[in-house]
């Protein structure tokens, strides 16, 4: 075949992948939100007080600092790494696999290293208005106990990666994308059983109202859960979680501890039903499947520069582009999130058809979490995964005006 000929192929082929991914992408966009839907203004200042809304903003713009330094920092470690990390290479009798994750694990440790200043001063604030409750000596523990498991995450994809190219040279991507979304869909499976959730006591009513609102939503039989965080943390939260038979709502005790009416309380667990009802944990996964094949891809075509991945000597640049890829996608990827999270308040509103529930639980957030609710764009771009609060209590505006009040 002809190099012309051969070229072709490879752009038919190449828009045949093309428009299949973005057919997919599509797909997974795709909401239940009625398309033509408009979000009427909010005025936040007449639902909270001047006070907790200052309270709100302040505490929120020195996070978002710290925020941006959690996204740079890492990235200024690690490609300061990648350009000398090949230093540390010497007479290993590891071999090139185990000299592989002896540089990645010092490149964790190192960035570990440059992290907990920041990550000191980041539990400063959140200690300073209530939402962290761990003191500095538990955070250094508990985040060396990170590491550790972070150590054990990157001698997995260390041993994926090289064991791989050193038996499909640079197209390794095309076998290692498969295993990391398999390794994508087991954590999902068994996180329930790993996050030591107990049952729910003391809340008769939400649990009976959880099987009527199953049951409407047409999701079966999910057990409702409890996570115990109060000690960590003052943060209200709840999660859908699992797949299949494993599938679980989690509540954590700190959004049961009488800060929220069963009303508010049974809103919450509409909004993670419609989670389920709607297969968002399937579509998170998708969407991880989307990205991580072209980014397998373009590691492997950055990483040829350093004699490809079943070099040693390409692991300090494999880690460096390993995060900085992932830091280049959150806008989009926090915007499908944002999507999926309003799909699933959609599903809230349309299962209670309680919109009172609905603004009061997200007045009650503004106070909770000090998180402001409406935070300027470029804060949604990097850090939004939910919708603002002024942007869910709208929708449930929205929803009052198209179902008559």
């Amino acid at each position: 075949m002809t190099a012309s000929p051969r070229r072709l192929l490879g752009l038919l082929v190449f828009g045949v992948l093309a428009g299949g991914w973005l057919y997919a992408a599509h797909a997974l966009w795709r909401t239940s939100v009625p398309s033509n839907l408009k979000l009427p203004h909010v005025d936040v200042s007449s639902l909270v007080s001047a006070s907790e809304l200052h309270r709100a903003q302040h505490f929120s713009f020195i996070l978002d600092l710290f925020g941006i330094g959690g996204l740079l920092l890492p990235l200024l470690v690690l490609a300061l790494y990648a350009k000398w990390g090949h230093r540390f290479i010497g007479e290993s009798a590891a071999g090139p696999i185990g000299t592989g994750m002896l540089l990645a694990m010092l490149g964790l440790a190192i960035l570990w290293i440059a992290m907990l200043p920041s990550n000191i001063a980041e539990l400063w604030w959140l200690r300073r208005y209530g939402i962290e409750k761990a003191g500095y000596t538990d955070l250094i523990i508990s985040t060396w106990f990170v590491l550790g498991a972070e150590f054990l995450g990157i001698c997995l994809t260390i041993l994926i990666v090289m064991g791989f190219a050193r038996l499909l040279k640079d197209r390794w991507w095309l076998a290692g994308a498969p295993v990391f979304v398999g390794i994508m869909l087991l954590v999902t499976f068994v996180q329930p059983y790993m996050s030591g959730l107990v049952p729910l006591r003391g809340h008769t009513t939400l649990a009976q109202s959880e099987k009527r609102l199953a049951a409407k939503e047409g999701v079966g039989n999910i057990p409702l859960k409890v996570q115990n965080v109060a000690d960590q943390t003052s943060a209200p939260n709840a999660e859908a979680m699992g797949l299949g038979p494993s599938r679980r709502i989690a509540l954590w005790d700190t959004i049961l501890d009488g800060r929220f009416s069963e009303p508010q309380l049974e809103f919450v667990v509409a909004h993670e039903l419609g989670h389920q009802k709607h297969n968002d944990l399937w579509k998170g996964i998708g969407w991880y499947a989307l990205f991580a094949f072209p980014i397998a891809y373009l590691i492997a075509r950055i990483t040829r520069r350093r004699g490809g991945m079943a070099a040693p000597l390409a692991v300090p640049l494999f880690l460096f582009v390993w995060f900085a890829f992932p830091t280049a996608t959150l806008p989009i990827d926090n915007a499908f999130s944002r999507r999926l999270e309003a799909n699933a308040d959609w599903a809230a509103l349309q299962a209670t058809r309680d919109p009172k529930a609905g603004q009061a639980l997200f007045e009650n957030f503004v106070r909770t979490t000090n998180e402001d609710p409406n935070p300027p764009l470029w804060d949604q771009i990097l850090f939004g995964n939910h919708p603002t609060d002024e942007q869910r209590l709208a929708m449930v505006k929205a929803w009052q005006q198209r179902n008559g009040g």
